[in-house]
Formats: C-alpha cells, structure tokens, sequence
C-alpha cells in the first residue's frame, strides 16, 4: 500500500508537560484509522500536529511526500488548504453563510471561481442529502446536517487526508451511526484517507486500524 502519511519521533510539551513522547506513525492511502485513549493522552494534540496546525518540538512528518515542517508559512497554508481537511466536534461552521457559502469557502481560497466552487459544492450537497437545505444557515440546521456539511467543506478541494477530532461526539445514536457510515462510504467514493479521533468504541471498530494512546505513546492496538 502507498504510505500518505510518516510521522517520526514526534515529540510536543507544553510548558513543562511532555504531552508526545516520540511518536512513530504510517498511515498508508485510503485507509480509515482511528486513535483512541483516554482524555490527556495526547490524541488531539497529535491530530493538530498531524494536520499541519501545529508544529512538534522535535521529529519529522511527511505527508503525500512532502516535508511539510519545511515549507515556509506561505506554502504551509497553501497545502493545509488543498491536501488536508478537517471535521471537528462542534463544526466551526460560519453561522452568517448559509450551508452552501460554507462549503464554498474553502475553494475560494484556493483561487477557484465563483462558479467553479458553487458547482462543487452544490455537488456535495447533494450527494451527502443536503440539496433541499443549501440555502439555510447553520442555526437552521440540525447537528447531524450541520456535520455533513463540515465534512463536505472538507472534502471541496479533495484533499488526500481527513482529519477528524470526535466527529461523531456530539450526535444522537442514531446520527452517529448514520455519520460513521458516511465516512466509508466517502472512502470508497473519492478514495481520501481518514484519520480519526474518537472515544466512540463502534465507531473504532469499523475502522480499518485502531490505535491506542497513553501518556504520549501509542500501546498494542486495540
């Protein structure tokens, strides 16, 4: 399998915690892992770090074999736009755009049209279920529709990895299972690789891999 992403002896402290003690990770393309362990073990941390949104104190991260803790701020930003996206818990929707603004953003930012963006994003909303609901703001929107619609801002400028920090945390069981379906699918569909930080044990074990972490290491998976 193709490796997208090699982390090395990634290490991280905050003041005088040591949060990441020289973390060794591969994730091979189009695959589904997730990383589990218990609050404080350094998941989230890893998962910033990871996607470029904060930089480790010592170790080496690769992704789509590009050297990303080189590139200046500039061209980080640049890549973090294009090759990487993220679903977060609470969404981090823009609650002045409507759902369809939101998901155009991203590609805005890249430099596509106006109308190269729309289409794109009218595409994924419709193929996530959300045609009807283009034109509502998120307040309007339930959280498993306000979740889709963060994953399809993710997804605009098909990026190669989707990172995602407890996707599924603040859903109902119902919409949980119906998300955690949704990632799969989307794997087989645009054949991206997702990373994902749960506490959700159902959720793991559809996974492809699981990882767990304790004190800023990974243990035996799980």
């Amino acid at each position: 399998m193709q490796t997208i992403i090699e982390a090395r002896g990634i290490e991280k402290s905050f003041g005088t915690l040591k949060v990441l003690k020289g973390i060794d990770l591969t994730v091979s393309k189009s695959e589904v892992l997730s990383i589990m362990g218990a609050s404080g073990a350094g998941k989230s941390t890893l998962l910033q770090i990871l996607g470029t949104l904060s930089t480790p104190d010592a170790g080496s991260l690769s992704i789509g074999g590009i050297d990303v803790l080189r590139l200046n701020s500039r061209l980080l930003s640049a890549f973090r736009n294009t090759k990487v996206g993220f679903v977060f818990q609470f969404h981090h929707l823009l609650p002045e755009f409507t759902a369809l603004e939101n998901i155009m953003i991203p590609a805005l930012i890249a430099g596509k049209s106006r109308t190269e963006a729309r289409t794109e994003a009218e595409a994924l909303l419709s193929e996530l279920g959300l045609a009807e609901r283009a034109a509502h703001k998120p307040s309007e929107l339930s959280g498993g529709e306000q979740q889709r619609v963060a994953i399809a801002r993710a997804l605009i400028n098909h990026p190669d990895v989707i990172f995602a920090d407890e996707p599924s945390g603040n859903l109902d069981s119902v919409t949980k299972q119906e998300l955690h379906g949704l990632f799969f699918k989307l794997r087989e569909t645009h054949g991206q690789t997702f990373v994902i930080v749960t506490h959700d044990p159902e959720l793991s074990a559809l996974c492809d891999r699981s990882l767990f972490m304790r004190d800023g290491q990974f243990t035996d998976a799980v």
